[in-house]
């Protein structure tokens, strides 16, 4: 009998497009203007933890309000301890702070050496795990030669404007292009920062175990290869990307990552340790040996994904070019159910989502970077109650 149990359980317990529309139209437009254990990637949840119901195949989505509005190009954006959110300004360099009750918007300071051009910028934003004691925010962003990872001491005793220290650069040499730089960092349940970089347009990095280009990157706070990474000595985590975007975890402590496809399948992926996604040999459900599928996929002109959240559930990724939200509801490693929109052509392009705790979400539009078509308001953030 114990042994017919034990068998029971184990057999219980046993997702390019361009950062615009996804069509090379468009990027030639804008260049002329864990099979593995916890300590090899993200801790995973043990054989024990609860199993969860799978959430319903349809969802809802309530805008709530508008947070706040008048935003120039915002790009990253992170949540501080107490609820504020810090935002990034792609082409202006700066970080603004939101009050998550008011909307008011607080200047913060600027990130010097920031170069804005084509799809780089001041990109991805990440606060410190330990922020209470280091006081510490990273930031992602483009200069005249590369891409680099920087953290910027937070101080809030100074005046508005100039909170931010000097930049202590903890990763340089991400190589940069006019596309497909990449940006998104956060970090892991394991107290890791991550990255999403882009191929920059050179297809052949993705494949070079060598270069930080085309990759997901693991690291220390200090830059240095995590413990536990595929290779001890790279921070190279995985590798086969076009351009991540989009960084989350869902509630097993699974990475996932939505990236943009070129003219046919956006993606986004479950993310393991070492694995290869396969571009620029693949693209979508290739089925092709060596090479891991997404979970989902979509028509480039569907989706443009660029952030990605988890709540009630469920992935929720941003579309640019596909100017919606979308919905993953996920059953462990799977869908649960077929995607689901939301929101289409009522805000424009939608950028960057952060998950607020229970069901609330907040969403970032992308109208005032240079593929949008600004109305009044833009850009805006949207406080949404999602199921």
């Amino acid at each position: 009998m114990t042994t017919v149990l034990a068998a029971l359980v184990a057999l219980l317990a046993t997702g390019c497009s361009s950062d615009g529309d996804g069509k090379l139209f468009d990027e030639l437009k804008e260049s002329s203007s864990s099979s593995a254990s916890a300590s090899a990637g993200a801790p995973r949840s043990s054989p024990s933890a609860p199993i969860r119901p799978a959430p319903p195949a349809k969802g809802s989505v309530k805008v709530v309000s508008t947070l706040t509005e008048g935003l120039k190009s915002p790009w990253g954006a992170a949540t501080l301890p107490g609820g504020d959110l810090l935002v990034a300004s792609r082409d202006e360099g700066t970080i603004t702070r939101v009050d998550t009750k008011t909307g008011k918007q607080i200047a913060v300071g600027s990130v010097p050496g920031v170069s804005p051009g084509g799809e780089g910028g001041l990109l991805g934003l990440a606060i410190s795990p330990t922020f209470a004691s280091d006081r510490s925010v990273y930031v992602y962003f483009t200069t005249e030669s590369d891409n680099r990872i920087a953290r910027m001491l937070f101080d809030e005793d100074k005046p508005a404007g100039q909170q931010l220290g000097a930049p202590d650069t903890i990763l340089r040499d991400i190589p940069k292009g006019v596309v497909h730089n990449g940006g998104r960092i956060a970090f892991g349940p394991d107290k890791m920062l991550y990255a999403g970089t882009g191929e920059v347009g050179e297809t052949g990095l993705s494949q070079d175990r060598t270069s930080l280009a085309g990759k997901i990157l693991r690291m220390t706070p200090d830059g240095q290869p995590a413990p536990g990474n595929p290779d001890a000595d790279s921070l190279v985590y995985s590798l086969g990307h076009r351009n991540v975007q989009g960084l989350a975890w869902d509630s097993e402590k699974r990475l996932w990552a939505a990236e943009f496809g070129q003219n046919t399948w956006d993606e986004l992926n479950l993310i393991k340790p070492g694995k290869n996604y396969g571009w620029p040999e693949a693209e979508g459900k290739a089925g092709k040996a060596g090479f891991v599928d997404p979970v989902a996929q979509w028509r480039t002109a569907e989706a443009s994904p660029s952030g990605i959240a988890y709540a009630e559930g469920s992935i929720w990724m941003a579309g640019l070019g596909g100017e919606r939200l979308w919905r993953i509801p996920l059953a462990g490693e799977e869908p649960s159910a077929d995607p689901q929109s939301f929101l289409q052509d009522k805000y424009g392009r939608l950028r960057t989502v952060v998950a607020t705790g229970g069901s609330q979400i907040l969403l970032v539009t992308s109208e005032t970077d240079t593929r949008g078509t600004p109305g009044p308001g833009d850009d805006k953030i949207l406080r949404l109650e999602v199921k």
